[in-house]
């Protein structure tokens, strides 16, 4: 994660503590905790409007009181890895999509290698629901935020999205 950024909050979740930055007026990363530490724990935390309303918007969802989110993100990345992010920010609370079905509806059906990167890159976590692409026969494959399968596993079953066992 680069280390070019303004605001920086942490709130508690139950999938562990998380860590938002902004630029002041959009949210640009969110982590989650990873074996007790975030990636910027070295910097002391200092507030913005947009990360308070993240933090504030998070908790909902985790109280399941908010099933989408209303925040400006900004998504920097290559132009495919964005065209993803924005597929994945289409999909809605409880919906889920294939690495598959996320390249067709790009126009890059048969690169789910590339998908799958494109959706381990995404910056912004939760809010940006990459948790919510499973492999083509229902089965989770990864996750790279938090503790991986098992905080996936947390927001799919958080959302009521039935998985292959």
């Amino acid at each position: 994660m680069s280390t070019s950024f303004a605001y920086l909050i942490r709130t508690d979740s139950p999938i562990g503590r998380l860590e938002l930055t902004s630029d002041g007026e959009a949210i640009t990363s969110l982590s989650i905790e990873r074996d007790g530490h975030l990636p910027l724990e070295e910097h002391p935390e200092r507030s913005a409007p947009v990360l308070d309303e993240a933090a504030r918007q998070l908790n909902d969802y985790f109280e399941g009181t908010r099933k989408d989110f209303d925040l400006p993100v900004r998504l920097e990345g290559t132009e495919f890895q964005r065209s993803v992010w924005e597929a994945l920010e289409r999909l809605e609370f409880g919906q889920y999509t294939s690495y598959g079905e996320l390249g067709a509806e790009i126009g890059r059906p048969g690169s789910g290698r590339a998908i799958g990167g494109a959706v381990g890159a995404n910056p912004i976590p939760i809010i940006v629901g990459c948790h919510r692409v499973l492999s083509s026969n229902g089965r989770i494959t990864g996750y790279s935020g938090g503790e991986g399968i098992p905080t996936k596993l947390w927001l799919l079953t958080h959302e009521g999205i039935m998985l292959a066992a």
